[in-house]
This record gives structure tokens, C-alpha cells and sequence, in this order.
């Protein structure tokens, strides 16, 4: 790497102050001083001179609100509904009303090796598999078909059963 002169750190500083990326100061060294840095020498040149870079201001659209769920006491609306009170009852009610109750949810009592904890799900479409928690919390299911999808309306019900197990 070829040695800066005062006048050239004090460039590439002001060029950050301004705004400057890695690449325009990557390519004003060129232009300016005829000095070739790669990227990663760039980057290095940048942090051994100590000057931070500005992060640009990304145009990206602010994601919608979701709608708020009417408020009338329906499971099936608010799927932690079942999960806000602590006293402690037993959760027989974790399956939504006119949700699809002909889901079973069983936990294995030694779980796969390399995860946390393991079972078994039945759907509504007569589809068995295995499901797993691994050491970072992933979902996961196993045995099931190639591209197999849960019915849409299983999921819920799926959820609510595996919480009521995992407590």
C-alpha cells in the first residue's frame, strides 16, 4: 500500500464527512491521486485513518399496520388469546371454535439427537409427521412428503396444540 500524503487523508476524511461510500472513495483515490486501492484495501485504508462512514438513508417503504382484530372474544382472532391468562386453567380451549380440531400433537419421550425437543402431528388430511425444536428454536418437520404443506387451516391449530404440550 503506497503511503498518503496529509492532503490525501485529509481528502478521503472529508469525503466520508460528506457522505461517501467505500466505492466513490475507492474510485476518487483513482481519480483524484492515481492511487489503485482494491475494496479491501479501501476498507482498511478507512478504519487504520479511523473515519466512519455515514449510512445512507435507504428508501424503503414503512411496512402497513395489520389490521386490529375485532374485539369479540373468539380464539380464533387472536391466536395468543388462549395464552393471556396466567391462572393457570387447563388449556382445553386452545382449539379455536369452528377451527379444525382433527389435529394431533404428541411429544416423543426422547427427542431426536440434535434437537431440543421432538413428536409427532397428525393433520385434518390424514398426513403424519415429525416435528423437532432445535438449539435455536427453529420449527422444523421431517417424514413428511416432498413439497408437503400443512392445510392452512391446521396451522393454528398445530401451534396452539404444541404450545399447550412445550408448557
Amino acid at each position: 500500500m503506497a503511503k498518503l500524503t496529509d492532503e490525501q487523508k485529509q481528502a478521503i476524511t472529508q469525503w466520508a464527512a460528506d457522505g461517501a461510500t467505500l466505492n466513490d472513495i475507492q474510485a476518487r483515490l483513482k481519480e483524484d491521486y492515481s492511487l489503485v486501492y482494491t475494496y479491501f484495501d479501501t476498507r482498511l485504508l478507512v478504519m487504520e485513518l479511523g473515519v466512519t462512514l455515514k449510512d445512507k438513508k435507504r428508501d424503503v417503504p414503512a411496512p402497513e399496520p395489520e389490521p386490529e382484530p375485532a374485539a369479540s372474544g373468539n380464539a380464533s382472532e387472536d391466536p395468543n388469546a388462549a395464552f393471556d391468562d396466567e391462572s393457570g386453567d387447563d388449556f382445553a380451549s386452545d382449539i379455536p371454535p369452528g377451527g379444525n380440531s382433527n389435529v394431533s400433537v404428541s411429544l416423543d419421550t426422547l427427542a431426536i439427537p440434535g434437537t431440543m425437543v421432538s413428536g409427532k402431528a397428525t393433520f385434518s388430511d390424514a398426513v403424519t409427521v415429525s416435528w423437532y425444536l432445535d438449539q435455536q428454536g427453529r420449527l422444523g418437520l421431517r417424514d413428511a412428503p416432498p413439497g408437503y404443506q400443512p392445510p392452512p387451516q391446521d396451522i393454528q391449530s398445530f401451534q396452539l396444540q404444541l404450545q399447550k404440550l412445550l408448557r
